[in-house]
């Protein structure tokens, strides 16, 4: 059973089978809460739960699943370059949408913190978690900051995009190709973008390049904010 769950086969098929069954979930009673996504990841902690299958050997195969982030975030660029001259007329848009959202997100972060006590270096860990994960541990590294609670809190923050997005997105009656591809890929990074996508390749693109405008503008916005505030 050890050579089993330890092989990295394992970790594949198992994430693999949970989202089929998600999307078999989700096309029979589809709603935010049956997103594939969201029942993928219950149904693995559960199974795992019931096994008790520690989660160091699941990710053994889990990780290879993990490492497709990145050259499908970079894939994006196909839809971004179709798109081009969306991009080069709503510049000023994008960059001042982008900016303002993360000074807002990271001042609210940071508020919250501080009202409820919390210690500097927890606090400053909750900051990037708008952002993918490869940048998002790597402005917490800079920062020293916990990097197993800015992983916990981008995924939750993914998921929650994932599910919630399309419902506020439709509740305030937005319709725009530009300003739902900014929102989802801008608060939901990589997860935001999956589900950007579903709208149309627009979507998906602005999607893809408010990651990367997101994650740079992090850098900048979230020593300062610390500084401001938490300090």
């Amino acid at each position: 059973m050890n050579e089993l769950v330890s092989n990295p086969i394992f970790g594949i098929m198992l994430s693999i089978m949970a989202y089929l069954l998600g999307m078999l979930i989700f096309r029979r009673f589809p709603h935010p809460v049956t997103t594939p996504l969201l029942l993928a990841t219950a149904f693995i902690i559960i199974f795992l739960k019931l096994t008790s299958i520690s989660y160091k050997d699941y990710y053994v195969g889990g990780s290879y699943l993990n490492m497709l982030i990145v050259p499908s975030t970079v894939a994006l660029g196909i839809p971004l370059y179709r798109s081009f001259h969306l991009m080069k007329h709503h510049i000023r848009s994008i960059l001042i949408g982008i900016i303002a959202a993360c000074f807002v997100n990271t001042s609210f972060t940071a508020i919250i913190a501080k009202l409820f006590g919390m210690k500097y270096f927890l606090a400053i860990s909750l900051f990037p978690k708008s952002v993918t994960t490869a940048m998002a541990i790597g402005i917490t590294d800079k920062m020293h900051g916990m990097m197993t609670i800015t992983l916990v809190v981008v995924v939750i923050t993914g998921i929650l995009t994932s599910v919630l997005g399309p419902v506020f997105l439709k509740l305030l009656h937005i319709d725009d190709p530009v300003a739902i591809g900014l929102s989802l890929g801008g608060t939901g990074h990589a997860i935001g973008t999956g589900t950007a996508l579903k709208y149309g390749h627009v979507e998906g693109a602005m999607a893809g390049l408010a990651i990367g405008i997101t994650g740079v503008t992090y850098v900048f916005v979230s020593p300062l904010i610390a500084q401001l505030i938490l300090k």
